[in-house]
């Protein structure tokens, strides 16, 4: 099927679940009827992104409170109750973060809870998000290893070992999320990718890296004023991902300034094209969507073409989530009649 459809991962919570709108939102309830919320959410999470025409479905992070810190709650080594103040993406906005006390180890599985529920619960092809090592040293101070980039492989090594038991719970695809890339684009191509490569190893589920321009929150859209009339961070950082063995990429198209001719550097790679905003709530026509396939079209073949939407949807209002998940699956089902 040509432009078969995803999610950069996330969606928004519901409201019985946790605080709507808000990143690091609390939940609402805890112990047992918490564990009960994640798993409904979860499911409801499925069916609206079935519904709505999307192909390969994801679990809407609907049991994470961030995506990042979701994967670091199950870390050894980790001091929460002593957090710091650090400067996230380059100190683009501030953050309390835990920090990194002791040599790292998981506790046990990480997202088994949420992976094994979508898969009981629905027949299409999962993807699984997972933060990546560099974004994951760039949101968690450092007391322990006294090394960027040491840490950086520590926790690729233990994000390799929950990517294969997701694998073996039956997800179809690992994504590692990479904001950080795009921030720090020397560091990325030197040793982000291989610790990347690192968090992968050994998997024969399909691999995907999703580099985007962050959520639609103040702090990034500020922070895309003062990129200019054109993004090209894409630039610096894409031949070494084309050169390496992560299979898919995932980046931001819609609505963004990036000049989609570098799109052409990444010539063996499946390209899961951002056909939707999410730092607008303006919600995109079917019509809209064909048209940045078409745009992309000029610069990757059609038949290596995933429709996905920029970054993930967790702080945005329900409703125009779902809007915008129609308007993906409608958009790039009109693409296949036009372009077949």
């Amino acid at each position: 099927m040509l432009f078969p459809t995803t999610i950069a991962g996330s969606l928004p919570k519901p409201e019985w679940l946790a605080e709507p709108n808000k990143l690091w939102a609390p939940w609402k309830s805890s112990g047992e009827e918490l564990a009960r919320a994640k798993r409904d959410a979860t499911i409801l999470a499925l069916k609206l992104q079935e519904d709505y025409g999307v192909d390969i479905v994801t679990e809407g992070e609907q049991a994470r409170q961030h995506f990042v810190h979701g994967f670091l709650e199950a870390v050894e080594g980790i001091d929460f109750a002593h957090k710091v103040e650090m400067g996230i993406r380059n100190d683009r906005y501030k953050a309390m973060v835990p920090q990194v006390v002791a040599p790292l180890r998981l506790k046990g599985r990480v997202h088994g809870f949420e992976g094994q529920i979508a898969r009981a619960h629905t027949t299409h092809k999962i993807k699984f998000t997972l933060p990546g090592p560099m974004t994951i040293i760039d949101t968690i101070a450092d007391r322990y290893y006294g090394d960027r980039v040491k840490m950086a492989f520590a926790f690729a090594e233990l994000l390799n070992e929950e990517a294969k038991a997701l694998e073996a719970d039956g997800i179809d695809m690992i994504q590692f999320d990479e904001p950080a890339f795009n921030v720090y684009m020397s560091e990325a191509a030197d040793w982000g990718v291989k610790a990347l490569e690192c968090a992968a190893q050994g998997l024969n589920c399909a691999t995907a890296v999703h580099i985007c321009y962050g959520y639609g929150i103040k702090a990034n859209t500020d922070w895309k004023e003062t990129l200019g009339d054109q993004w090209r961070q894409y630039e610096d950082i894409f031949p070494a991902i084309d050169a390496s063995s992560i299979q898919q990429v995932a980046v931001e198209c819609r609505n963004s300034k990036v000049p989609l001719e570098l799109l052409s550097l990444l010539k063996g790679k499946i390209v899961q094209a951002g056909v939707i905003d999410v730092a607008s709530d303006e919600v995109e026509t079917a019509e809209d969507v064909c048209a940045t396939i078409e745009a992309v079209m000029k610069y990757v073949p059609k038949s290596n073409i995933v429709a996905t939407t920029n970054c993930g949807m967790a702080p945005m209002r329900r409703d125009i989530a779902e809007a915008k998940l129609a308007a993906l699956g409608a958009g790039a089902e009109l693409a296949r009649e036009r372009f077949k």
